[in-house]
């Protein structure tokens, strides 16, 4: 089978990519509206992309044709927003943050989740989230109707049993992230990992 996304197939990219092109980590993004309430909303078209400087970049759409998402408009008026990264345990409360509730009213609250404070930045983090990366803005890419943020990482939170303080190896048992597969529902568990030696 073969797909021309330039033309025929273009309508089909969406579900072509998002099936295909898996798994892929899921972005749990925090961000500070206008009100000062938290913006929780999960993105993934994301990943890591380098190390020095550290890197990542995501990709919110919008909400309807022309007007971005919340979390697209609180990013382009503060520049600060928290990766949250979830488990098996936050999976339902990170699907249920992806509703659409109206501008200013926070998922968190509506949850019932709770934040910590970040160091770096005013955004805070998802307390419970077993990891948080407290980004920057470095610049936004608009190509068509995608928009690409790159975000400067400035610091990690982690739970303490997840990495090994000595090597900083990761504990994936107590660790759990999920992972996206197919849309709309297709999520994956991180449990059967395996090891293939790495060439000299």
């Amino acid at each position: 089978m073969e797909f021309d996304l330039e033309e025929k197939d273009l309508k089909n990219a969406y579900k072509l990519l998002s099936g295909l092109v898996t798994p892929r980590p899921i972005a749990w993004v925090t961000t500070l509206a206008e009100n000062g309430s938290v913006n929780a909303a999960p993105f993934s078209f994301f990943n890591v992309f380098g190390s020095q400087p550290p890197i990542i970049a995501f990709a919110p759409g919008n909400r309807e044709p022309g007007i971005p998402k919340d979390t697209a408009r609180n990013l382009r008026r503060t520049r600060e927003f928290v990766v949250n990264l979830a488990n098996e345990t936050l999976a339902e409360a990170m699907v249920a943050c992806a509703a659409s509730l109206p501008s200013g009213v926070s998922e968190l609250e509506h949850l019932n989740l709770a934040t910590a404070p970040s160091t770096s930045i005013r955004v805070p983090r998802i307390a419970d989230a077993p990891v948080s990366l407290e980004c920057t803005e470095w610049s936004t890419l608009e190509i068509g109707k995608n928009r690409l943020v790159i975000g400067l990482v400035k610091r990690i939170h982690v739970q303490d049993d997840i990495l090994d303080s000595h090597n900083l190896h990761v504990n994936l048992e107590n660790y759990r992230p999920i992972g996206r597969m197919h849309g709309p529902d297709g999520y994956t568990r991180t449990t059967d990992c395996f090891l293939i030696d790495r060439p000299d």
